[in-house]
């Protein structure tokens, strides 16, 4: 490793975190490379090792199950979903349902007696008898008739056995000195253990106590036997349930104080302690907090610290670096990386520059070996290497030559006979990663190792596909990247590149980079305070009244005229604008979509000042804002051209779609810029004129965003900003040169301004297109994964203090599971933080205004409450609510803030429970939680919501992605950010030409007359 490396790791880091791919690999490949002497030497160890690990095939027990059940397959896929989810199922009800679920479309008769593993078999069988009794196929087989006095207790008996089976493949024990006891059997001679306790992503401060007290009686139960050699694998995530960037001041002091308990207790006992490596966002927190640790005077003369450091990450090679420069030997174990997907999805859904990791199977490797390198040359690097590649082992071996100063690992019941000669007759050290844990908390282990070692792209899915020939197993991860250039997958876009050519997704910042968020902190407390302008209420021509605007806007706003006057001005100007081509009005839009881009600081601090909304939802709120934009402005280019339609000869057919007039735009100030923007400029681009009205408690970020348009191309009398309160409102709608209304906000007003649009009998009928609120509810039967459940109703009931249309009102659980849920839940509550929006560590900020306080408390004060948490004495914070009510039909209304009320629904009445919630009349949003696929489809089939979200938060809607807008009581649709939107803006217009009238049709002349 060269100096200048190792001297600027831990500065080198930001750089790579987002570099180009190929920007990062061209030194990767230099370091990788092997020369054509040592490739033929690997290509013949490689060549070995591969021969024994197909001669012990039929010895691996998870190997078996990949082999048997290959992931790509249908029984592959159920196997997985019913391990992930029977176990934790309470009631027979709902197991029955799940089995039925998994087995009944799947062929598990097929595995029968396939494997070599009698484990694998026993378990096919236990399914084979579940399908037997559940299959529709089957209904009437001899099978069926034999045991169908046994019933279902028999299926599910069957079933559990299977997954108990399962349970015993993938975990080495129950209990550490279970597993321990494993470790001394025969076919583990010569390894050692590394013992990773499951249980991950802590939901709260008892999980993460009782997790710590799990690595503690871990710690102690190897510590027993030293001479053993077995070690302890530790997960931050699993000792903090705020393990997060916005948390740093809090997290990583409490988990360095936790480590160091741990490491001064491992280091007493001899034992060795390695720290896991998690998401790319967690990096930078963890090398603090392993540094510090690495560091203390009390741990001085133990060498058994040690860290793991993932591949697949373009920021592992300074990291490793890092390590060496701690003045101390430190253990690190190099792996491939376990969160690839959803590293991908994230930066997708967050708009960042580019991926923290390599998007390419061989990239991965590539980088793999150069760092693998760098830890062999490391004097203060004991290297431990992960892997099951016999490429990337015999390459490792043929680096190291005769030195045997590092060890192998693999994963328990993985690469069987790759290690067993290197160990057992070479003198090579491997170590087993072993997950200790009850089988019910197999779920992020299985998943995530089943997923990273079952791909088709991975070296044991290869090594199971026995068309693959040697050659095409063994090929060079450095040639297969240099003949790429390093470049990126090409079926993973850069984010920016999300929608392809259709258009540009909004660019985000990474607020879990510590250095961005301080940044976007300090920029937004730069930018102008309350106060700022030019915004002046609108006057009402009738009797003068004015609607006030919030005192906190300040003095020196200018006058804005009467309603009146600005619908004169807008009705003036629109045959000019209606007169541009879409190209022209479409560009305009584009335009705007950038300027709110660069102008992104100035807007999310208006958001933060003036609604209160947290860092976070302010970037959400811009990024939608420009969203809706480009989405529209491209939707005007295909969808709003002329149509040439179908018709006799002579005839000529055009459908034209043209704007209808003035449009009045009523915005809410829960999304005082997206959706304000969102009405507007779909009107606009659509060939309307627009009067807008914000809402009165957030006029400032609607005057920004008019300047801007201004700025853009609109022309000032095409797009004018009328504030107000409700009077305003009422002048705009009652003027019959209103020819359209787009609202958001509550029912009662929407119900206000259909009836103004209609008590004028000589007005035309004029579109009213209307989004308002609900109640909606959340369902989670006893499949569903507690923590998920939790974190995503979490996120629905309190972000954004609960002012959300979206958000989660009504919670209910299924009776068996009501209990435990409640716990978490209470206690995922008690970790959130009320306080300043502007500070990147709250998480629930104040309500809008004086009068939504009053009336939630108010409620507070009647309501049956279930958990609170403590609010600050100033401000007006109310602080997030779980209410308990005895049936859905108690909720009546809704609640717009972050108070959540939670019932009960029993097993096997889901669509009784669905059509409950549609009894209420609301059909905004719906969320269920569940692992059945025949759940979700009844639901979609059942649930009258304009928006279904299924095993995710209820919240976030994504322009062109998921279009948003409810039914019944919660809006008229056309849904906003969806295809069909632009059209209820325009009018069409058909036109027929009859050509024959001026001398015929002369293209049949020129027709071919076939030699007639």
């Amino acid at each position: 490793m060269t100096p200048d490396v190792a001297s600027n790791a831990r500065k080198s880091m930001p750089a790579l975190h987002r570099a180009s791919e190929p920007d990062v690999l061209k030194p990767l490949l230099e370091r990788a490379a092997l020369t054509p002497e040592s490739r033929e030497r690997t290509l013949g160890h490689a060549a070995g090792l591969l021969a024994d690990l197909r001669a012990a095939q039929g010895r691996g027990w998870v190997n078996q199950f990949l082999q048997e059940y290959r992931l790509n397959s249908s029984e592959g896929v159920a196997l997985l979903s019913l391990a992930e989810a029977f176990l934790r199922v309470p009631d027979p009800e709902t197991a029955d349902l799940l089995i039925a679920d998994k087995l009944g479309d799947a062929d598990w008769r097929a595995h029968t007696g396939k494997s070599n593993s009698t484990l694998v078999n026993s378990a096919t069988w236990g399914l084979v008898v579940g399908r037997a009794l559940v299959g529709e196929g089957e209904k009437q087989s001899a099978l069926r008739r034999l045991i169908s006095r046994a019933g279902e207790p028999f299926v599910r008996q069957a079933v559990g056995a299977a997954m108990r089976m399962m349970g015993e493949i993938f975990v080495m024990g129950r209990t550490i000195d279970e597993a321990m006891k494993r470790m001394r059997k025969p076919e583990h001679k010569g390894f050692t253990a590394s013992f990773d306790m499951l249980g991950e992503a802590a939901r709260t401060q008892d999980d993460a106590a009782r997790y710590f007290r799990a690595y503690t009686d871990a710690v102690a139960a190897v510590g027993r036997d030293p001479a053993a050699g077995h070690s302890i694998s530790v997960k931050l995530s699993a000792l903090h349930p705020r393990y997060e960037v916005a948390r740093w001041d809090e997290c990583v002091p409490a988990l360095t104080e936790m480590l160091e308990a741990l490491s001064v207790q491992a280091a007493g006992l001899g034992i060795a302690l390695t720290v896991d490596a998690e998401e790319s966002e967690r990096l930078e927190m963890s090398l603090d907090i392993i540094g510090t640790v690495a560091g203390l005077p009390s741990l001085k003369g133990w060498d058994g610290f040690g860290m793991a450091v993932q591949a697949y990450g373009k920021r592992a090679r300074p990291v490793v670096a890092w390590a060496g420069e701690l003045g101390r030997t430190m253990n690190v174990r190099l792996v491939k990386g376990a969160y690839w997907d959803s590293e991908i999805k994230r930066t997708q859904v967050e708009g960042l520059s580019d991926y923290p990791l390599f998007t390419r199977k061989a990239a991965t490797d590539v980088s793999y070996l150069a760092v693998a390198r760098d830890m062999l040359d490391a004097p203060a690097i004991r290297p431990a290497f992960a892997s099951h590649n016999a490429l990337t082992v015999a390459t490792i071996m043929e680096w190291a030559g005769n030195s045997r100063d590092f060890e192998f690992q693999r994963l328990h019941g993985m690469g069987d006979g790759l290690y067993e000669r290197l160990v057992r007759e070479n003198g090579y050290h491997c170590r087993v990663y072993a997950p200790v844990g009850g089988h019910r908390d197999l779920l992020a282990y299985l998943v995530r190792r089943l997923l990273e070692n079952g791909a088709n792209s991975s070296f044991v899915h290869q090594l199971a596909d026995e068309r693959l020939t040697e050659a095409e197993i063994l090929a060079d991860p450095v040639a297969k990247i240099a003949a790429v250039g390093g470049a990126r997958h090409p079926s993973i876009p850069l984010p920016v590149d999300l929608f392809g050519a259709e258009r540009r997704n909004s660019a985000g910042l990474d607020l879990a980079d510590r250095a961005v968020l301080e940044a976007t902190v300090a920029a937004i407390a730069h930018q102008p305070g309350e106060g700022r302008g030019p915004v002046a209420p609108a006057d009402v021509p009738e009797d003068g009244a004015r609607q006030s605007i919030s005192a906190r806007l300040g003095p020196g706003l200018r006058r804005g005229g009467t309603v009146g006057e600005a619908i004169t001005r807008v009705h003036a100007a629109f045959a000019d604008w209606a007169g541009r081509s879409i190209e022209d009005r479409a560009g305009i839009i584009d335009r705007l979509a950038d300027l709110l881009e660069q102008h992104l600081d100035e807007l999310m601090a208006i958001c933060v000042q003036e609604a209160f909304k947290t860092i976070p939802d302010a970037l959400g709120e811009v990024r939608e804002a420009v969203d809706f934009c480009r989405y529209y402005a491209q939707q005007a280019r295909d969808g709003l051209q002329p149509v040439e339609l179908p018709g006799p000869t002579g005839e000529r057919n055009v459908l034209r779609f043209e704007g209808r007039g003035v449009w009045a735009t009523i915005a809410p100030w829960n999304f005082p810029l997206a959706i304000f923007l969102g009405q507007t400029v779909a009107a606009l681009v659509a060939g309307n004129t627009v009067v807008a009205k914000p809402a009165p408690q957030t006029p400032m970020i609607a005057a920004r965003a008019v300047e801007l348009a201004h700025e853009a191309g609109v022309p000032t009398d095409a797009l004018i900003l009328v504030p107000g309160g409700p009077e305003v409102g009422a002048a705009l709608t009652a003027d019959p040169r209103i020819a359209g209304v787009a609202f958001t906000g509550s029912t009662a007003t929407a119900r206000k301004i259909a009836r103004s649009l209609l008590e004028d009998d000589a007005r035309p009928i004029v579109p009213l297109i209307a989004e308002t609120g609900g109640i909606n509810a959340m369902i989670v039967d006893s499949t569903a994964l507690p923590e998920q459940v939790v974190a995503d109703v979490i996120t629905s009931a309190f972000r954004s203090a609960g002012q959300r249309c979206s958000a989660l009102r009504l919670l209910l659980l299924q009776e068996e599971i009501a209990d435990t849920t409640i716990e978490m839940l209470k206690g995922a509550m008690d970790t959130l933080r009320l306080g300043d929006p502007g500070d990147p560590a709250t998480d629930v900020g104040p309500v809008i205004d004086q009068a939504a306080y009053d009336k939630l408390m108010a409620y507070r004060a009647g309501a049956k409450i279930e958990k609170t948490l403590d609010a600050p004495a100033e401000g007006l914070f109310v602080p997030p609510t779980l209410v308990r009510i005895d049936r859905i039909d108690a909720l009546t209304q809704e609640w717009f803030g972050p108070i959540l009320h939670v019932a009960t629904w029993p097993a096997g009445k889901l669509a009784e429970t669905i059509r409950a919630v549609n009894a209420k009349g609301y059909g905004l949003t719906m969320g269920l939680h569940s692992r059945i696929a025949r759940a979700a489809d009844e639901t979609q089939a059942l649930a009258n919501v304009g928006n279904l979200y299924v095993n995710r938060s209820m919240i976030g809607a994504v322009v062109g992605s998921q279009p948003f807008g409810g039914e019944g009581l919660s809006g008229t649709g056309p849904k906003a950010g969806g295809p069909h939107y632009l059209h209820r803006f325009v009018v069409e217009r058909a036109v027929s030409i009859d050509t024959t009238s001026a001398g015929g049709n002369a293209t049949l002349l020129s027709l071919d007359e076939g030699g007639l």
